[in-house]
């Protein structure tokens, strides 16, 4: 199994959202999140003064899948969260040794 981390702007949750669910990916988790890469935040002027927003604000998305869908998911995720401009956000993939459904006690693909 794997487990996607993405971080994309917020307002392409419903877009990739709806992505996913095309390919038959039905759970996932999203957290509101803030950070900043390469783009290192931007300054704003508020009542004449200027101030430095350093964490911008992002959705997190976190999905555990079977390895045979991994790359399906990834490129849903990259197609439709990118806007190509500085900010788009990152996938991450990293390997899931053990999932337990804690109602019904079932293990690895099963529970997911």
């Amino acid at each position: 199994m794997k487990k996607i981390e993405a971080i994309i702007k917020p307002f392409k949750l419903e877009e990739v959202k709806d992505a996913l669910g095309e390919i038959g990916i039905e759970g996932m988790t999203v957290t509101e999140v803030k950070g900043f890469g390469r783009q290192k935040g931007h300054t704003e002027i508020y009542r004449g003064s200027e101030y430095t927003v350093d964490f911008l604000p992002k959705i997190k998305i976190e999905i555990v899948i079977p390895d045979e869908k991994l790359d399906e998911a990834v490129e849903a995720i990259v197609k439709t969260a990118k806007t190509g401009k500085i900010g788009d956000g990152k996938v991450f993939v990293s390997t899931v040794d053990e999932a337990v459904r804690i109602r019904t006690e079932e293990k690895g693909v099963a529970a997911v």
